[in-house]
């Protein structure tokens, strides 16, 4: 039973930072219909930002400040970040005509093409070796402060995307970006500040499971990235209370296979869940199926 309990806090941790990934990937998705692969290499960047914003503030020798100013650090960067392979990658298919190629394969490609640059930049800047995390709290209370943070953090969110002008903003543009911009809503810049606010949420993830994990190292962004599409899939992509729900499953799946002999089929067993919840509900636990009118 005490194992079970850890593996349940363990599982909540892992998820809630599975969950701030997850949310980068649904919000994008439920503006652009796109799905951003880039997503995942913006998280390992931003691990990167927070071990050198660590590092300049003092890392171990000042724990909470450094904490929290390297968090900053990541998140600004990561939100710059992503603002720039929006404008180069993605804003000028949007200005090139709304055929199906264009709107669909084009922009699903020049993704893979972003995930696959910023992963080779980023070993030939920081090398393929791992680097050490600096261990800033003990590791029973760093899960703690993961699952407090993660938990304000998405409640945060909830607040911006439903009780701000920004917020409602981004719901119009989801539901139909050119009825948005006839109303007069600066689509591009709704666009960009979501791309902003995913791409800070994956910076916090990246600093929190990175004093989880104790390293960071540039093809980390794959497995994470890999498993928060999964989560966001699970609970409905583009319904951001889904994305957090299907990060807290796969974060508890993941903790109590290690439980079993089949430890190793991690992995294995996240996507049997997820082929199986959308046999049974293929738009996920949350996602609703859409009316268009022609």
């Amino acid at each position: 039973m005490e194992k079970i309990v850890n593996a349940l806090i363990t599982g909540l941790a892992q998820g809630s930072m599975i969950a701030l990934v997850a949310l980068g990937y649904t919000m994008v998705y439920g503006i652009l219909k796109l799905i951003n692969f880039a997503h995942s290499e913006v998280f390992m960047m931003g691990a990167f930002a927070g071990l050198f914003g660590i590092a300049a503030f003092g890392g171990q020798d000042a724990p909470l400040f450094a904490g929290v100013a390297g968090t900053l650090c990541a998140m600004a960067f990561a939100g710059a970040l992503g603002v720039l392979v929006e404008r180069v990658a993605y804003a000028p298919l949007r200005s090139r005509g709304r055929g199906l190629a264009n709107t669909r394969i084009t922009p699903l490609v020049t993704a893979l093409g972003m995930s696959v640059l910023l992963q080779n930049l980023a070993q030939l800047l920081f090398t393929a070796r791992y680097r050490g995390y600096p261990q800033l709290l003990p590791i029973e209370h760093t899960r703690k402060v993961i699952f407090v943070t993660s938990i304000v953090v998405m409640i945060g969110l909830e607040l911006l995307v439903r009780r701000t002008w920004t917020g409602k903003a981004m719901r119009a543009l989801s539901v139909n970006v050119e009825a948005a911009r006839l109303m007069g809503i600066r689509t591009s810049r709704i666009i960009a500040l979501t791309f902003v606010t995913g791409s800070m949420l994956a910076a916090v993830g990246a600093v929190l499971y990175c004093l989880d994990q104790s390293q960071v190292y540039p093809t980390m962004g794959v497995v994470i990235g890999n498993r928060a599409f999964v989560a966001a899939v699970i609970g409905g992509i583009g319904n951001i209370t889904g994305a957090m729900l299907g990060g807290m499953l796969i974060g508890i799946i993941g903790e109590m296979t290690k439980l079993t002999p089949y430890s190793g089929l991690q992995d294995v067993l996240v996507f049997a869940v997820l082929i199986g919840v959308l046999l049974v509900k293929p738009t996920g636990l949350l996602g609703t199926t859409g009316t268009e009118k022609v």
